[in-house]
């Protein structure tokens, strides 16, 4: 009779696209979104956490940059529903709303964190699990709320540890770009070119300017040698667009003025340079200067998708990439306003503004600025001397937690003490706590301080090793003091 075959064990890997976080990238993560909040806490923002999971229907088509409809979410049949993890905060947002506005006040302003899930190609920093970190106004149809959105935007940067002149907001309205489409003959019946004109364009920072200028006109061979067909535009037509991308002046003034030229007499260019010149007199007025919070006709992010103002956060400084060479490190945050979106619910146009920070394009800038990615701060470690007095070790470990240290006791095998050390230095221990029965006998603990002893081992002579000694002895009831002694020294 024929074994049966074992099955096969299963790899210990995650999905392609999917990655683990450890302690020290999770906790700068926390720390990160906590300062975040309490920025969006100060400006008035309440907290909203909704469900990861939605129905596709509620989901709808309104991926920014996607122009598939339900595609890019992770979705399977339920009961008939069709259900999907959510691949952003604003979906769920406008179903919320839409659930609850008899009950939520108008404005309604939220914010939410937490992971959004992406069914994409995975690329070298791109995952399909990522987190998002949003703040949204609800039902305020004045471009004062655009403009609070963008303070609120740069007192966050700031707040997290990119300084002034390291990052600069840039802002745009759909409705200056729709009145340059109407003077190129593209009405709103044309909604089929206008939308491939948007999307085009919208690869200006992948493509450059003559990448746009074939895209909109006869067509581009991509990176892969494959012919993407344009749009159809003139030559004559495509200037236009591109000269709109490169209407941005020295100041706020001179960028409205070469919008004005391009748009003419049309109501709906009028308006959005109108909106622009208020949201740029409102930010003034709280002392945002245009070194921060500039208009720039060059933002494109998803004008296919919001309806006036948008923003995007900008990182100026250098960094070097995979192959050594100098690039700005780019976008962070961008948003917009997006007055169509609640409608799918309820049938009324309701007006809504909001931005969403890419929390790990965040991380990663800041561990560029040297901001955080040190190496996180260990426990205090107890070491195991004599496994019959494990109550005694756990006294000593429960006195360091109630004065708020971090502290555990070593539980592998204590036989080996070498081991013991390597284990703390592995978990980046800064000091460790000995104590054996000479030490219970005399009511004293030996504290190892684990960071200088690293330094003498290293670097030290044997006088100066002598003179700088990295292990005390002290009485049982002054450990609390020596080892926060020994902490502060090494902070």
């Amino acid at each position: 009779m024929a074994k049966d075959k074992k099955a096969p064990r299963p790899k210990a890997l995650p999905p392609k696209g999917f990655r683990d976080y450890f302690g020290a990238e999770v906790t700068e993560r926390t720390e990160m979104l906590t300062k975040i909040a309490g920025v969006y806490h100060r400006y008035g923002f309440d907290a909203l956490e909704t469900s990861a999971v939605e129905t596709v229907e509620a989901l709808g088509k309104f991926l920014p940059d996607v122009d598939r409809p339900n595609e890019g979410v992770f979705a399977w049949e339920e009961d008939k529903d069709w259900l999907a993890l959510r691949y952003d905060m604003t979906a769920p947002l406008a179903r919320v709303y839409a659930q609850f506005r008899n009950d939520l006040p108008t404005p309604y302003r939220r914010y939410a964190m937490g992971p959004v899930w992406r069914n994409e190609k995975p690329g070298p920093g791109r995952f399909r699990q990522f987190y998002q970190c949003d703040a949204d106004t609800v039902g305020a149809a004045s471009v004062a709320a655009d403009a609070e959105i963008c303070a609120m935007l740069a007192d966050t940067l700031e707040e997290v540890g990119i300084p002034r002149g390291d990052y600069v907001i840039r802002v745009n309205n759909r409705k200056v770009l729709d009145a340059v489409l109407e003077n190129i003959g593209l009405n709103e019946d044309d909604t089929s070119k206008r939308e491939a004109v948007l999307r085009n364009i919208d690869k200006f920072d992948k493509v450059g300017r003559e990448g746009v200028l074939l895209l909109l006109t006869g067509g581009r061979l991509d990176e892969s040698g494959a012919f993407i067909d344009g749009v159809g535009l003139s030559a004559q037509q495509a200037e236009i667009v591109l000269a709109f991308l490169n209407s941005t002046g020295d100041g706020n003034a001179e960028s409205l003025e070469l919008l004005g030229q391009l748009i003419g007499d049309r109501p709906v260019g009028q308006q959005g340079i109108e909106e622009l010149e208020t949201i740029s007199n409102l930010l003034a007025a709280q002392g945002y200067d245009e070194e921060r919070i500039r208009i720039d006709s060059s933002v494109v992010r998803g004008l296919g998708y919001y309806t006036g103002p948008v923003y995007e956060a900008e990182l100026t400084f250098e960094i070097k990439d995979e192959k050594g060479r100098p690039r700005n490190f780019g976008s962070v945050a961008g948003g917009g306003r997006y007055d169509d979106l609640v409608k799918r619910f309820t049938g009324q146009v309701v007006p809504a503004t909001g931005v969403s920070i890419g929390v790990d394009r965040l991380l990663a800038a800041l561990r560029a600025k040297g901001r955080v990615g040190s190496a996180a701060e260990g426990p205090v470690i107890v070491t195991v001397m004599d496994k019959a007095r494990m109550a005694d070790y756990q006294s000593m470990v429960a006195d360091l937690r109630n004065a708020g240290i971090r502290a555990e006791v070593y539980l592998g095998n204590p036989k080996n003490f070498g081991n013991q050390l390597k284990y703390a230095d592995k978990r980046g221990s800064p000091v460790a706590i000995i104590a054996g029965g000479d030490e219970f006998d005399k009511g004293v603990v030996q504290i190892k301080d684990l960071i200088l002893g690293a330094e003498i081992a290293k670097n030290a002579t044997l006088e100066e090793w002598k003179d700088r000694p990295s292990q005390y002895e002290v009485p049982r009831d002054q450990m609390i003091a020596k080892v926060r002694e020994i902490l502060d020294g090494q902070g």
